[in-house]
């Protein structure tokens, strides 16, 4: 089976890098957190609770791309988790047709909560309001509401897509 990509896109709280991670476990695929990929600078402003703009996550989002290209022409299946919120930055990552694209969602006040129960991450929980302005809704994209359990959204999405284990 040639190599695959599946990105999980949408606001903080949405529980990307949860599903991501059992996803990829699952599949027995490589993950991929685009939170590790930002600059220090990136890091340091969104620990102030200043959201980035689009000149900051250009230099992230050039990086996710080689490296999702990187990965897929060595024959390497990746799940990356990244928000992903606006159509440009979609067109990016989609470095060929084998990329395709899940978007997480979920109730506002859902996410606050979760916001507010995570330890050690320096996402500012106030700029979830940033990112839901931000936020392009993505068209012909399979969506889900994150209500459910991480186990239930990726068996979901393994139903959906056409993905399999190498």
């Amino acid at each position: 089976m040639p190599a695959a990509a599946v990105v999980l896109m949408g606001v903080a709280g949405t529980g990307k890098t949860t599903v991501g991670r059992l996803l990829a476990e699952d599949l027995g695929w490589l993950f991929l957190d685009a939170d590790d990929f930002h600059s220090p600078a990136n890091v340091a402003k969104m620990r102030r609770g200043e959201p980035l703009d689009d000149a900051d996550r250009e230099p992230w989002l050039d990086a996710l791309r080689s490296r999702l290209a990187e990965e897929l022409e060595a024959g390497r299946s990746v799940v990356l988790a990244c928000s992903a919120l606006k159509a440009a930055y979609r067109r990016k990552l989609a470095v060929d047709e084998r990329v395709r694209f899940v978007h997480l969602t979920g109730d506002p006040e859902l996410l606050r909560r979760r916001l507010g129960e995570r330890q050690a991450h320096y996402f500012a929980p106030g700029l979830l309001d940033s990112q839901l302005a931000t936020l392009e809704e993505p068209v012909g994209f399979l969506t889900l509401d994150v209500a459910p359990s991480p186990q239930e959204l990726v068996l979901e999405i393994e139903q959906q897509l056409p993905i399999r284990r190498p």
